[in-house]
């Protein structure tokens, strides 16, 4: 028998002062037997760096050429491909090929050894954003997953502020690529 994913809800305010995008969500996140806290919550906190009516979670590990998160216009143009972890260099550039903006959000303690290998394939790409997230920061985080969720997402100068009603974690995302004019 198979595995089913298990459904989290997570109630997410987001305060995008780079944007000027302010908006409350109400959101269903389904976790993969395979994916831990870690990435859901990383999932979680990229649609908040993110946050659009129109952004929505994709399949992501049950299927490859899906992204984790991703936005497409009226005409069904996919406008922003997200992708979290350490994605196959191949992919990220068949998603480049398939979206107007890529953006991968690498985690993990071997994400400096995943950009060292990966750069060269990556780097010509001219469309494509990476970010490295600070790897205890989001463990932290993944000890705040629960079945329901409520976070306050505070982004101003690239930088996170992912609130609780306890505690509250500042992040700031590692550019490690950005497209000429970025």
């Amino acid at each position: 028998m198979a595995l089913r994913s298990t459904v989290f809800k997570a109630q997410l305010q987001v305060n995008d002062l780079d944007r000027h995008y302010y908006a409350s969500h109400a959101l269903t996140l389904a976790r993969h037997p395979s994916e831990t806290d870690e990435r859901l919550m990383v999932r979680l906190l990229a649609f908040g760096l993110n946050a659009d009516e129109s952004l929505l979670f994709g399949a992501g590990l049950s299927t490859d050429d899906e992204a984790d998160l991703w936005q497409r216009d009226y005409t069904g143009r996919i406008t922003l491909w997200i992708d979290v972890g350490l994605p196959d260099p191949r992919l990220v550039k068949k998603a480049a090929a398939r979206a107007d903006r890529v953006i991968v959000y690498a985690y993990g303690r071997t994400a400096g050894l995943w950009w060292d290998k990966s750069r060269g394939e990556l780097e010509r790409l001219g469309n494509l954003d990476v970010y490295r997230l600070d790897t205890e920061l989001t463990q932290t985080l993944a000890r705040l997953a629960e079945r329901a969720m409520q976070f306050d997402c505070t982004v101003q100068d690239g930088s996170v502020l992912f609130s609780t009603s306890d505690d509250s974690y500042q992040l700031s995302p590692e550019p490690l690529l950005r497209p000429a004019g970025c």
